[in-house]
């Protein structure tokens, strides 16, 4: 007996069934969605509310919500219908495709249809599905056949589409409505599979002190659903969620360089909701599935900027050999003097013309949400021409509790033109309960308990040696 056409689970080059297709729903985009409002959080989550207007009759119905996100949390689902009350909700997403219509068929009877690929004589024959499993197992008259994939034409003829399967992802909702008429009905639900982040382009101009800004939204949307012609908020923030607490153990380091050096205390000219700065698309606009959309929130020419270089040494540590200081670019987005606006996480990406003229890209790096009025030191990688060895000179135990350590940095410079290094004395261990400087050749600044900067002047292809002493008691 002849093979059919199979690959993967289930391979049919084309499927029927006995009763016509339904129609397709109204709405934009041939999608039975209404007026849609989506708010997206950065935090791969977003808020669906989905006006439909529903003729209902009077008493107990069953409505299907059909293009519903097809990464839904039911248990998230809210239905607001004037004199009418929700009874029962349920999720349907089983979705309609060759494999699971076949799966579904399971004991049920289907036609076959073989084409003599001859003649283009079609034969027909009732076939009895007996199991899906890593191949279609049938049982055609007294004949067992498994179908596979030999290139001989065949069509799986199905005489109704089970009710379990849904062409898309629908919500099925029994209401009882107090009286019969159209009324518009609000179905409102959260949904994973939409975010958004933010992305910075920013141009450095060294010689001007400058940088221009643009700051795109970047949205994408992977929840199996595309929203159409909606109006769309961004929040900028992090919501809480009930993962919050997964693992509050699990350790995460901080950059060397941290981008926020100081935090703004200034209120940004935009909408807030609670303790989330808001961002609404300023047009309605249709997020498709499997899409990223770019949208523009900030264009800033000509912010005053400034670049440098950060080394931060471990605790009382000796480098074998010199090692790059971080090259960075220093920015605020205060109102005077900066960008002007807060700026929502996302990724901050450098370029510098060269001497052709020409933008070249420099160097990238993460920020978190930043309130405006923030100074952000961004780090763009690591210095060519600026190094720092640092050397344990001698270490004493002074007594049972006391250590004297002397320390020298040695900065070098092989630009053409001088250079300052920010050097960090980083991460004093927390068994230390005192820690001191009792002698340096360059005045440092304490930033923390653990932290001593001092800020190096290096000379154009030049040296400068950073000597410091420090005792430490238990």
């Amino acid at each position: 007996m002849r093979a059919a056409v199979l690959a993967g689970l289930v391979l049919l080059p084309s499927i029927a069934w006995g009763q016509p297709a339904p129609q397709t729903p109204p709405g934009a985009g041939g999608t039975a969605q209404g007026d849609l409002s989506v708010t997206i959080y950065s935090n791969d989550l977003a808020l669906v509310q989905d006006v439909r207007r529903l003729d209902l009759p009077s008493g107990r119905t069953r409505q299907a919500f059909a293009d519903v996100s097809a990464a839904i949390r039911p248990e998230t689902v809210g239905l607001a219908a004037p004199d009418a009350t929700v009874i029962e909700q349920n999720f349907d997403y089983d979705l309609l495709s060759p494999s699971s219509l076949m799966q579904k068929a399971v004991g049920e009877t289907i036609t076959l249809v073989r084409t003599n690929p001859g003649t283009g004589a079609e034969t027909r024959e009732r076939a009895k599905v007996l199991a899906v499993n890593g191949g279609v197992v049938l049982q055609v008259g007294d004949k067992i056949e498994v179908l596979r994939d030999d290139g001989l034409p065949v069509r799986a003829i199905f005489d109704k589409v089970p009710d379990s399967l849904r062409a898309r992802p629908t919500l099925s909702v029994s209401l009882d409505s107090k009286r019969a008429g159209a009324r518009p009905v609000t179905l409102s639900y959260l949904s994973g599979g939409l975010g958004w982040s933010a992305d910075y382009v920013a141009l450095f101009d060294e010689k001007a002190g400058t940088i221009d800004v643009q700051g795109w939204v970047t949205l994408r949307n992977t929840s199996g659903t595309s929203f159409y012609n909606a109006k769309t908020l961004l929040v900028a923030g992090e919501v809480g969620s009930g993962d919050d607490n997964a693992n509050p153990n699990l350790y995460r380091p901080r950059p060397a360089v941290p981008p926020l050096r100081r935090a703004g205390t200034e209120t940004a000219a935009r909408e807030q909701l609670g303790d989330f700065y808001l961002y609404p698309l300023p047009e309605r606009t249709t997020i498709a599935d499997k899409q990223t959309k770019q949208v523009s929130f900030l264009d800033v020419k000509g912010a005053p900027a400034t670049s440098g270089y950060v080394y931060h040494a471990q605790w009382n540590d000796s480098a074998e050999q010199p090692e790059s200081a971080s090259s960075v670019l220093k920015f605020s987005n205060a109102e005077k003097g900066g960008l002007g606006d807060a700026l929502p996480a996302g990724t901050v990406r450098v370029y510098m013309r060269d001497a052709r003229g020409q933008p070249q890209f420099i160097g990238e790096n993460r920020i978190d949400h930043t309130p405006q009025g923030s100074d952000l030191v961004i780090r763009t990688g690591d210095a060519f021409d600026v190094k720092v060895q640092p050397a344990v000179i001698e270490r004493t135990r002074l007594s049972s509790d006391r250590w004297r350590t002397a320390m020298r940095y040695t900065v070098t410079n092989a630009k053409d033109r001088p250079v300052t290094v920010e050097l960090v004395q980083d991460g004093v261990p927390w068994w230390w309960n005192d820690t001191r400087i009792t002698a340096e050749s360059l005045k440092s600044e304490r930033r923390d308990a653990s932290t001593s900067v001092w800020q190096v002047p290096v000379p154009a292809n030049g040296t400068t040696t950073v000597t410091a002493t420090f005792e430490t008691r238990f």
